[in-house]
């Protein structure tokens, strides 16, 4: 049973940047990936090591995907080809695990009673099935909140403005700090290490023909987690009604009254965003 891609959208935070986020699909299986913002130089070809493992890893996993690995067993195969081509490609090796490229993730497949729903990270899916209030999956609404307490905590404590420079000297220890943990303990991202497929949350989700799954970065997220616009429910409904590019104008135009993050705190500006609404067909 496959799924229908209703519509998808992805913007970059700074149109003159590159986009950290990607997105794939095909007919059983979809993801998104929100590349977390390099901390340091990059370490891979190009300007954006976070765009590189995002990217990378969408167009991978939809190839293991289509080509019948279960679920998990694509995403170990997809890390271990991200392994080889890190270890092939970068300019050196990192001096700490704050260098790693990372991304969050949400990943679905389609079986027959529903999908199967992968995450790490932010990156969440919102589920309507027919005449049923729609369901979370995933830990982005609980992961935003404790983001938005940490950028409100250093302005107060640097006296800046949370938007001011989030890899600036007064944040930068701070953020490097949180993200040597990384795929050291219980939190693990996508990466270029085969080990974190042992470590992805997971479900089986039961979803009947005619349901519709949204399945988003946090930064097209915001628009409930953050900047409280829409209830989970509301923001699938207007996206089947209007469309996901409208959905992001909103976003933006919250951001772009609220530029240094005094009314939403947050450590830039305007985040990627990107989503994918999908129907089970």
């Amino acid at each position: 049973m496959p799924f229908t891609v209703l519509d998808t959208i992805s913007i970059p935070g700074d149109p003159l940047k590159p986009n950290d986020d990607a997105f794939g699909h095909i007919d059983t299986a979809a993801v998104v990936l929100d590349g977390a913002t390099s901390l340091g130089d990059p370490l891979m070809p190009g300007d954006s090591d976070a765009a590189w493992i995002a990217h990378f890893g969408a167009r991978r996993l939809m190839a293991h995907a289509g080509g019948g690995d279960a679920p998990r067993d694509a995403l170990r195969h997809t890390l271990a080809d991200a392994e080889r081509s890190f270890l092939a490609l970068r300019k050196r090796a990192p001096a700490e695990n704050w260098e790693i490229p990372l991304a969050s993730m949400v990943f679905v497949t389609r079986n027959e009673t529903g999908f199967d729903f992968l995450w790490f990270g932010d990156c969440a899916g919102l589920l309507k099935r027919p005449s049923r209030p729609v369901e979370t999956l995933g830990d982005s609404f609980a992961s935003k909140t404790r983001e938005a307490e940490r950028a409100r905590k250093l302005a107060k404590q640097t006296g800046l403005a949370p938007t001011t420079n989030a890899r600036g000297p007064e944040f930068m220890p701070a953020l490097r700090k949180a993200r040597n943990r990384v795929n050291t303990g219980t939190h693990w991202a996508f990466s270029p290490d085969p080990r974190a497929a042992d470590f992805v949350e997971a479900r089986s989700v039961t979803a009947p023909i005619g349901s519709h799954l949204l399945l988003a970065s946090d930064g097209f997220l915001a628009l409930v987690t953050d900047y409280g616009r829409y209830t989970p429910d509301t923001l699938i409904g207007r996206a089947l009604a209007k469309g996901l590019g409208f959905l992001a104008d909103e976003v933006r135009e919250i951001e772009d009254a609220d530029p240094q993050g005094h009314k939403h705190p947050r450590f830039k500006k305007s985040d990627d965003a990107t989503a994918i609404l999908l129907t089970l067909a």
